[in-house]
């Protein structure tokens, strides 16, 4: 034997072996398909139907005529009947005449200065670009705000608000003197 064909000796071994295992593999293969097949064929599905699907039937909307739950007509009415309970803070604020200042909420305003005309102190206010004076007694703000005292520094005021019980109650709210860079 030449050297060329004792190297070519070993492959062609491995090459023999590989196909006889092949051969080997392939009764099984044909024994693992009859098997799949049988049990393909023993197995049903079982999908259950579909349920057709309900019909929809349109509800008529009956509170289209009833008041809306946040209206200010609402508001309005529950405000009337505050205010014809005697003792209630809310009576003496309903029954009298706004004042321009009760338009806008208190945190829109900002006092600016402080000035006494013949001993009566009062308050230089901005709000909207706007310049206003007020005095003890006058009313801001869009809670019932009326000043009740003022400084140098800061406007006192007491508001009447609603507690969370539905109680009307007076608070003390202030404003304090702004100081603009310039």
């Amino acid at each position: 034997m030449t050297a060329a064909a004792a190297r070519k000796a070993p492959a062609a071994l491995a090459l023999a072996l590989a196909a006889g295992l092949l051969a080997g593999c392939a009764g099984e293969s044909e024994e693992l398909q009859a098997w799949m097949e049988r049990q393909r064929n023993q197995v049903t599905p079982s999908v259950p139907p579909l349920v057709p699907p309900k019909r929809f039937e349109p509800q008529p909307y009956t509170q289209a005529e009833a008041v809306e739950p946040f209206s200010t007509q609402k508001l309005t009415v529950a405000l009337k009947q505050e205010a014809r309970q005697p003792n209630s803070l809310l009576a003496t604020e309903l029954n009298r005449r706004k004042e321009p200042l009760e338009a806008f909420p208190l945190d829109g305003m900002a006092m600016v200065g402080s000035v006494t005309k013949q001993g009566v102190p009062y308050a230089l206010l901005r709000v909207d670009a706007l310049l206003y004076q007020v005095k003890v007694g006058d009313h801001l703000g869009q809670n019932y705000g009326r000043v009740t005292r003022i400084s140098e520094t800061e406007i006192v005021l007491r508001e009447v608000i609603q507690d969370a019980g539905g109680e009307w109650i007076e608070r003390p709210a202030t404003l304090q003197l702004q100081e603009t860079a310039r």
